[in-house]
């Protein structure tokens, strides 16, 4: 055993846990970038109207980050049991360890933890992802030449196509469907933000309860998967257990509820109060009506009055031949002289 560190001799290859989710990784780091991006700029903004900016940033892009991260998290619905059970094929062998199965919109994520975590001269602490892009059948293939543990080859074949469950036709499709009506909710997400910026704020208002449409239209898709028949894991010596809504689900809702919350009052505001509405988001306001121009106190030189007379305007008639005349241009002297 010590030559195959640990690992038995008919499992050539040494397993390899899921870690953490680089689309994930990605989607925080690219929000984060953009949201000291635009805290950098609130130094700028003067007033009371500061506070709502940054209010306003940190919602929007809070309500981004959760749509777009939504799509790549595996804990829309989980089950977990402790159990005894065989720890690995071809042997008698049992662990105490704690299973779990955690279920997203593009595959699911399998894990054993050992209770203590070090028996059998082994760290048993696995972290495994089966994605379905048609099927996980090749992964299940791959995951019984890696020799993973009973509770793992139990529940990835599960979902696979000739399992008697059937539980990979409900949950790839509505996966499929949750992510599909997400990825709408992004879209109009944007078409908001820039309707937010413009003197259209009526229709923004209209956009975010769009949003949070689609939002739950993504969470209806998913629960289809509990019309599906009882499928119950049974494993070891612990009692059959079955999946559950979890984080994401519930994070799902809390959004759209949220979007729900701020489409129907920007809606009422604007219908109620137009003007107030459209000077808090510093849209559509006229500011010359509404500012009075003052140019200060001015002063007047008397000295360049001195001597100066004013007398009413004459009327000036001049005779009939003259005004015949009108190629002749008369100069200065003529008309002192006529006047």
């Amino acid at each position: 055993m010590t030559f195959y560190d640990g690992i038995y001799p008919f499992y050539p290859l040494q397993r390899t846990s899921f870690i953490f989710s680089t689309h994930l990784l990605t989607i925080i780091l690219v929000f984060l970038v953009l949201t000291v991006s635009f805290l950098l700029i609130l130094p700028g903004i003067r007033g009371k109207s500061r506070l709502f900016w940054m209010l306003r940033i940190i919602i929007s892009l809070f309500i981004g980050i959760v749509i777009v991260a939504l799509n790549f998290t595996s804990d829309w619905a989980e089950a977990r049991t402790t159990t005894n059970t065989t720890y690995k094929s071809f042997s008698s062998e049992e662990v105490n360890a704690e299973l779990g199965l955690h279920i997203g919109l593009y595959g699911i994520n399998i894990t054993l933890k050992g209770n203590p975590v070090n028996q059998l001269n082994e760290t048993i602490n696995y972290n495994e992802m089966f994605a379905w892009k048609d099927t996980i059948d090749e992964e299940y293939g791959e995951a019984l030449e890696r020799g993973l543990p009973n509770p793992i080859l139990y529940i990835a074949e599960k979902f696979t196509l000739n399992n008697p469950c059937g539980l990979i036709y409900q949950y790839r499709y509505s996966g499929r469907y949750a992510s599909a009506t997400l990825w709408t909710a992004f879209c109009c997400w944007l078409v908001a933000n820039v309707l937010f910026s413009m003197p259209v704020i009526l229709y923004a208002g209209y956009m975010m309860v769009a949003t949070a449409a689609f939002i739950f239209f993504s969470m209806a898709s998913f629960s289809t998967i509990m019309n599906l028949p009882t499928c119950l894991f049974t494993i070891g010596t612990s009692e059959a257990f079955q999946t559950e809504y979890s984080g994401s689900f519930w994070l799902a809702l809390a959004t759209g509820v949220l979007c729900l919350i701020i489409g129907v009052l920007v809606v009422l505001l604007d219908c109620l109060i137009p003007g107030k509405i459209r000077e808090a988001f510093s849209v559509g306001v006229d500011n010359d009506e509404d500012e009075d121009v003052y140019f200060g106190e001015g002063y007047l030189n008397s000295n360049f009055l001195a001597g100066v007379t004013t007398t009413p305007l004459t009327t000036l008639v001049l005779p009939t031949d003259e005004i015949r005349n009108v190629s002749r241009q008369p100069s200065l002297q003529e008309l002192s002289v006529r006047m």
